[in-house]
């Protein structure tokens, strides 16, 4: 079975989605022990496609995006999902709103570099980096760092923060999302086949691992 999820690393929802797909692969793999484990691929959705290189300052951008900065009555529901899986989430404390552009192309590289164990090792690292650790994701020693402390090497770093390929793939891949009708984020395809919008939650994602299984495999259009 393959997962196939279009995520943002800057979205909340995103991150608690991540949670409550490992649990969902959790439970299909104890009710299935003679399969093998589902192999997911993440793939970039920006959220905002036309964010500067530099970003912007956080308060700002809720301001813009949502005319108030007041996060206690912006994520009220945030709050609520990611205690549901446990996940702790330092919104108060992120300053800056970054392009993730390059965050994503990082994501791409380690998927070419390492494979799909590689690729979910930094998806992980970059979510715990912005929403739990506050770090700056528009800085390019910090997404050096988080690459690193991923398994990522320096010779795959290099070409996902230069100008250059793999970040006109991950600007393309993008289009492609919206054009294939995703406009929201985490969005999980299943074996090609069956799709889950947003974070709905593990019972949610085991029905879908559940009617896909009945299904023939489809290749994801989708770039990674």
């Amino acid at each position: 079975m393959r997962i196939d999820v279009v995520s943002d690393v800057v979205c909340p929802w995103c991150f608690i989605g991540k949670r409550q797909l490992e649990s969902a692969v959790q439970a299909w793999c104890d009710a299935n022990p003679a399969l093998p484990v589902p192999e997911v691929v993440w793939h970039p959705f920006q959220l905002n496609p036309v964010m500067p290189p530099e970003g912007i300052a956080r308060e700002d951008y809720l301001r813009s995006k949502f005319g108030s900065a007041d996060t206690s009555r912006l994520y009220a529901n945030v709050r609520a999902a990611a205690g549901e899986v446990a996940l702790d989430l330092a919104l108060d404390r992120i300053a800056r709103q970054p392009s993730t552009l390059r965050p994503h192309a990082l994501l791409t590289a380690a998927l070419q570099a390492g494979g799909p164990a590689l690729q979910s090792a930094l998806s992980e690292a970059l979510f715990k980096a912005y929403f739990q650790d506050s770090r700056d994701l528009t800085d390019r020693a910090t997404l050096i760092d988080i690459a690193r402390g991923a398994g990522l090497q320096d010779a795959d770093i290099e070409p996902a923060l230069a100008e250059g390929a793999l970040l006109e793939a991950v600007a393309q891949a993008d289009q492609d999302a919206r054009d294939a009708g995703i406009g929201g984020v985490p969005f999980f395809v299943v074996n090609g086949r069956v799709a889950v919008n947003g974070a709905q939650g593990k019972d949610a994602l085991l029905r879908a691992f559940e009617r896909a299984a009945k299904l023939p495999a489809a290749e994801f259009a989708l770039r990674s």
